[in-house]
């Protein structure tokens, strides 16, 4: 312990292995229950500071219950991640020169699983280095057994209740993937475009109407033109027919509220096989609708023979051509637009008609929409339910088919006439299949597998052993918090409230904290392409897991993103070490650890002082966790280790331990151990590593539970009086003359001396019966009572003139001056601030709060300018 520097290396993946040995993170029975199930990272996935941020939070609240002696669940595990994993295996198979079509599916499920059980924990372990005290012993897998029987379970349930069909509708389609795809995996990017104008003949005339498209190709699907009812253009071309170019389709002019008369020329094409608003314009008034791609997003049969086979693009540039070529063709323009892109695949998403699974989410939002406004479930930030709500409101269809081989496979089977039988396995199946056709027929399962949100909206109930294991079911849920990221309320959130109140008629968790995004220090978003990307990893390589927590919860503020700088982390590695040496301070001066359970005899002023200090971060601590105030939280505690301990309570202390007083100094060293301890407890739950290696190593609980993670969170309460008043009026003395050596660009550890010859009585009594603390942490030669003839400066505390004497290195002319400057620099922005506020137009337009920080400017400014000129009459 006598290392004068902390290093974390050589600490934190001993700490852990001894949490893990002694199985610390299992519950430990408990009346009171605290419950959080991890938002499960991606198999494939690696820790990135999106996952820093989340799990430091959850492992807060978890340290923090676990302290408070509630029997405490962290449920871990991971997502399959349909579509991520089987593209990754895909790829990885390609490099082996496999074909996963001749291997066929069930010996690429095997390869899956090779690769998951070689590769599938990366993240488990990234989670480990972080600190994160999750019940191991439980970690769960979307695709193991038990969670794959409640997906199955739940989706026969949803069929027989109607809640889950088939149907033929328009999907969003990755043509390299050859599967539907979630809007979530939908990556809307802003590109360079062209829009191309397209004349369309009207049958019977010599007359065109000119439609504008940025997807010529699909017009090989048109089944209308558009136009809106209130536009007079168009009123003698409606109910008309026109020809479409190239293809020789004749279709109606038709009217629908959907064409925008401000949008290209005000006629719209339809094609209500390929855009999803243009699939509403179709069923609204009746269209055919005609698809025209392949699932590769090749030309189909649809189209005139010589652009069957064509990749859509190519297409494109052939159908321009024949258009020029047969006068069609009007003009393009340049513009930016937003085009879909597969975040898989990297390739542009096609709005696609197919067969699909569909749940009927709005039957299912019900009682999902209910448990919120009723407050069973709480947002927070509140702002959050708004856009719960907004979603939840305009609920669409769910698309739950997936047309991939990695993924729970939809418990469906086909007989001879296509007649479907929904069961939870082939056996049951075929029961069905004889009782309807009164004789065993063979069926075919349906090759699709359901899509990974289906699955981990189960989550909170499926991870704790639901349908067949309901002790923890019972025991843990509702779960009391979830903490997740804002951009998954829709996609994950929605749908687990869905869940739960369907299977256990009940909301899945108490509270919802969304946090914000971690963004770099100039506040851009994180990406690979802007090179600004920060790995969590290398941080905790560099500065060590608690520093880069203690950064990540000091910064969640609600709402705000977290700007994050690599000195900040830095900053807060040197607080870890500002912790060791409070330690390595009390060992060099014989603090005993061994008896302080109980708070010591507090008899000693500043020992007082501190105690209170305690208890009121204590409480501090504890309201802003209550809040989800994670910010507030790690600032109390770290104001009340660095400044209140550290800087003023060992200083203070010095006095008396380097004195004759053995009572006072054998009070001292106790209170100072007990803080000391206590301090460690609060800082436990942000910066689990350091705080548990001093307390090993101190022995600081000689009960049978000798580790930190289970230690009594502090209790007790205490007013402040006078003795503690007394305290802070020494603070308050040393703080100014500090603050005034530096406003006068003085050397903080110059001498002074001080008069005290203009102050009242009551304060000159209390100088002098602390004069030892005062001349030490003030570094005062002379506690004076009268003036000296020889130049000073005079400054103000609470109201009374202290007259400080530099010694002759210090130009007091000088300072003047450049007092004199700044006293007219504030002034001239004083000057402005009042030209603000005196002009009418500006108070009466401006944001009331703009207004008000103006005001509170221009106080401050006031009171720096009251200071200085007491000073300068002083010098």
């Amino acid at each position: 312990m006598s290392n004068d520097k902390y290093i974390h290396s050589d600490v934190e993946d001993k700490i852990y292995s001894y949490w893990e040995k002694n199985e610390l993170f299992k519950p430990k029975e408990n009346s009171k229950k605290f419950s959080i199930v991890i938002p499960p990272p991606n198999v494939t996935g690696s820790l990135h500071m999106g996952h820093a941020l989340n799990n430091s939070i959850q492992d807060l609240l978890v340290r923090y219950h676990r302290m408070n002696n509630y029997e405490t669940l962290w449920q871990p595990g991971t997502d399959h991640a349909g579509i991520a994993t089987q593209a990754l295996v895909e790829r990885k198979l390609t490099a082996e020169k496999i074909d996963k079509n001749e291997i066929g599916r069930d010996k690429f499920i095997e390869k899956v699983w090779e690769w998951k059980e070689q590769y599938g924990d990366i993240i488990i372990n990234q989670l480990k280095k972080l600190g994160c005290s999750c019940d191991w012993s439980r970690n769960a897998f979307t695709m193991d057994e038990n969670l794959s029987k409640s997906v199955i379970k739940v989706f026969v349930d949803l069929y027989n209740k109607d809640l889950i069909y088939k149907d033929k509708k328009l999907v969003n389609w990755d043509t390299v993937l050859k599967t539907a795809i979630s809007d979530l995996e939908v990556d809307q990017r802003e590109v360079n475009s062209k829009i191309y104008y397209i004349r369309y003949p009207i049958d019977g005339t010599e007359e065109f109407i000119t439609i504008a498209t940025t997807r010529p190709e699909t017009m090989l699907g048109d089944t209308a033109i558009a136009v809106n009812p209130k536009d007079d253009r168009f009123k003698s071309f409606v109910d008309k027919k026109v020809t479409i170019p190239i293809v020789g389709r004749k279709i109606n002019i038709i009217e629908d509220d959907y064409a925008d008369p401000e949008q290209g020329t005000g006629a719209l094409k339809i094609t209500p096989a390929h855009d999803f608003n243009d699939y509403d314009v179709g069923q609204r008034n009746n269209l055919e609708i005609i698809n025209i791609f392949t699932e590769a997003g090749k030309i189909n049969e649809n189209a005139p023979k010589e652009y069957i086979g064509l990749d859509r693009f190519e297409a494109r540039k052939r159908i321009l051509k024949e258009l020029k070529d047969k006068d069609f063709f009007v003009k393009e323009e340049n513009i930016k637009n937003k085009v879909p892109y597969g975040d898989r695949s990297n390739s542009i998403i096609e709005p696609f008609l197919t067969e699909q699974w569909f749940a009927d989410a709005e039957k299912l939002s019900v009682k999902a929409k209910e448990v919120v406004n009723s407050k069973k479930t709480k947002f927070f930030p509140d702002n959050w339910s708004k856009t719960y709500f907004q979603w939840m409101n305009n609920i669409e269809p769910w698309c739950i088919s997936r047309q991939l081989w990695w993924g729970h496979q939809i418990p469906a089977w086909y007989g001879p006439d296509k007649k479907i039988f929904v069961a939870e396995d082939e056996d049951d199946a075929k029961l069905l299949a004889k009782k309807h056709y009164k004789k065993d027929v063979d069926l075919i399962r349906d090759p699709d597998v359901l899509d990974t949100w289906f699955s981990s909206g189960l989550w909170p109930f499926a991870t704790l052993g639901w349908p067949d294991n309901k002790e923890y079911v019972e025991k843990f849920y509702p779960t009391s918090v979830l903490v997740t990221g804002f951009d998954i309320i829709f996609f994950w959130v929605a749908r687990m409230i869905m869940f739960g109140t369907e299977f256990l008629n009940k909301e899945p968790f108490k509270d919802i904290y969304v946090h914000a995004l971690v963004r770099d220090e100039k506040g851009q978003k994180m990406s690979k392409s802007k090179g600004n990307v920060i790995d969590p990893l290398d941080l905790i390589e560099k500065y060590s897991a608690d520093a880069l927590r203690f950064t990540l919860l000091s910064m969640a503020s609600p709402g705000t993103d977290v700007k994050l700088s690599e000195d900040r982390v830095k900053g807060y590695r040197n607080f870890l070490n500002k912790l060791w040496n409070a330690n390595n301070f009390l060992i060099t001066n014989e603090c005993d650890f061994s008896d302080i359970d109980k708070v010591p005899n507090l008899s000693v002023n500043i020992n007082k002082w501190i105690y209170a200090e305690l208890i009121e971060a204590k409480s501090k601590i504890e309201k802003n966790l209550e809040d989800y105030r994670f910010d507030e939280a790690a600032k109390n505690a770290y104001q009340f280790a660095w400044h209140s301990y550290c800087d003023w309570y060992l200083e203070l202390s010095k006095t008396i331990l380097f004195s004759d007083n053995k009572e006072a100094k054998s009070e001292v060293k106790k209170v100072s151990s007990y803080i000391f301890k206590q301090i460690l407890i609060l800082l436990h739950p942000f910066i689990p590593f350091v705080t548990e290696e001093i307390w090993l190593k101190n022995k600081f609980d000689n009960s049978s539970k000798d580790f930190l993670m289970l230690a009594n969170w502090p209790s007790g309460k205490i007013n402040k009086d006078s003795n503690t008043e007394q305290v802070e009026n020494i603070i308050s003395i040393i703080s100014e003359i500090r603050s005034f050596k530096n406003e006068l660009n003085v050397i903080p550890g110059s001498f002074i001396d001080m008069s005290i010859n203009n102050i009242n009585d009551i304060q000159k009594k209390f100088i002098n019966d602390n004069e030892i603390i005062l001349k030490k942490l003030g570094r005062i030669n002379n506690i004076l009572n009268d003036d000296l003839d020889k130049p000073a400066a005079t400054m103000v505390v609470s109201g009374d003139l202290f007259k400080i004497y530099f010694d002759k290195d210090v130009d007091l002319k000088l300072i003047k001056e450049n007092l004199t400057s700044k006293q007219n620099r504030i002034q001239e922005e004083m000057n402005k601030i009042l030209q603000r506020l005196e002009n009418k137009s500006f108070v009466d337009r401006a944001p009331k709060e703009i207004v008000d920080q103006e005001k509170t400017n221009y106080n401050n400014l006031k009171n720096d300018i009251d200071k200085i000129l007491v000073t300068i009459k002083g010098i």
